[in-house]
């Protein structure tokens, strides 16, 4: 179906929400962080943000590297001082992935920060003072053709829009985000990306809906504040998961209490989960019950150890029972359908041989080893 594409932010009143389906996605503008693309199907970049005090170059950069080899397209930095203003030229220098400034009311760090070679800035023109001082961060961007993200959270509102609608609702957290895009079209400043974070997962998802459907500027997904490892995955998959699903979204970070590493990994892996990136190694296997017959949780703690870091676009199954094994066993591109100690090895749905239990995981390793995926011709 048609979604609409112009800015209706004069709209008043919410619209009904159009009703999307999984694989077609919203279409929008496109902007260019560096050398990755947003927007306009461009494919789905995964964003983290550095931990660590920026003013520490060698500890910043050390994350910006771990994450990038994790899979990291974009990283976050911020620049909350004069000594991250100052460190951002040997970081970006360093860093081997587009890096954005994350800059809060302080348009000086904004102009250091763009002088300094970032590829985007997160910045609410509207939260800088005057428009002189928003004209020349604008100007600056824009000379550079760096686009700039519009991050609203609901914990941060302004005051009168929250006095409006009495707490965070998704029109408040569009109205607020469209007041900055609004500062934007006065400048004629169009190389927007918008955000709109709440910690309330239905929150996040209706205010993202909104801007989605009434607008044409690409959107960066994400749950604020998501909270430890455990919790905080399962909030950023179930929110950004919904709205990917939905053709929603162009970019996302997953905010998590932990490494910028495991942001991506949890970040790379929702994407997976929707065939929305090139999966490397994927591990499936059955959440066992009374008629497990093998060590299914020794054989799998290894193969993730002895896989680790491998890169192949490859389907692994491993089943403990006779029940649903051979289904799903057949179903991937290696497969083991287990019982009473020993299992049926399967490739790409074609039984090849029994294999003792205390060979499976050596037996899957050398399958992965050897495995070719569709369209490779090397040897």
């Amino acid at each position: 179906m048609e979604i609409r594409a112009q800015n209706l932010a004069s709209e008043p009143g919410p619209a009904a929400h159009p009703v999307y389906k999984v694989g077609i996605r919203r279409r929008t503008r496109q902007v260019s962080i560096g050398n990755v693309k947003v927007g306009g199907g461009a494919p789905i970049s995964v964003q983290t943000m550095t931990k660590s005090k920026t003013s520490d170059v060698d500890a910043t950069v050390g994350q910006i590297l771990a994450a990038a080899d994790a899979g990291c397209d974009i990283v976050r930095v911020t620049v909350n001082d004069r000594e991250a203003a100052d460190a951002m030229v040997e970081i970006v220098r360093r860093s081997p992935i587009p890096v954005v400034a994350d800059i809060h009311f302080n348009h000086v760090f904004a102009l250091k920060a763009i002088e300094a070679g970032v590829a985007k800035v997160r910045i609410n023109p509207g939260n800088i003072g005057s428009k002189d001082r928003i004209r020349q961060v604008l100007e600056a961007a824009g000379s550079r053709n760096l686009p700039i993200r519009i991050g609203v959270n609901s914990g941060s509102l302004e005051e009168d829009i929250l006095a409006k609608h009495g707490y965070p609702t998704a029109e408040a957290l569009y109205e607020s985000a469209m007041r900055h895009v609004e500062i934007c079209d006065e400048f004629g400043f169009r190389d927007i990306i918008i955000s709109v974070k709440s910690t309330d997962v239905r929150l996040m998802i209706e205010a993202y809906r909104l801007v989605g459907e009434r607008t044409d500027i690409p959107l960066h997904l994400g749950v604020t504040e998501a909270g430890p490892t455990k919790v905080g995955t399962i909030k950023s998959a179930v929110g950004i998961g919904t709205l990917l699903a939905e053709g929603i979204g162009d970019t996302i970070r997953v905010s998590l209490t932990d490494e910028p590493v495991k942001e991506v990994e949890v970040g790379k892996e929702i994407l997976r989960s929707l065939s929305l990136a090139t999966r490397n190694v994927e591990l499936i296997a059955c959440p066992t019950c009374g008629r497990l017959e093998v060590d299914l949780f020794g054989i799998m703690a290894e193969l993730e150890k002895r896989l680790e870091g491998v890169k192949k676009p490859v389907k692994i199954a491993v089943l403990g029972c006779v029940v649903n094994g051979p289904g799903e066993a057949s179903e991937a591109d290696i497969g083991i359908a287990a019982g009473k100690g020993v299992g049926i090895l399967y490739r790409k749905g074609e039984v090849v041989r029994r294999v003792k239990e205390s060979e499976i995981v050596d037996v899957i390793v050398e399958e992965v080893r050897n495995f070719r995926p569709e369209g490779d011709l090397s040897v």
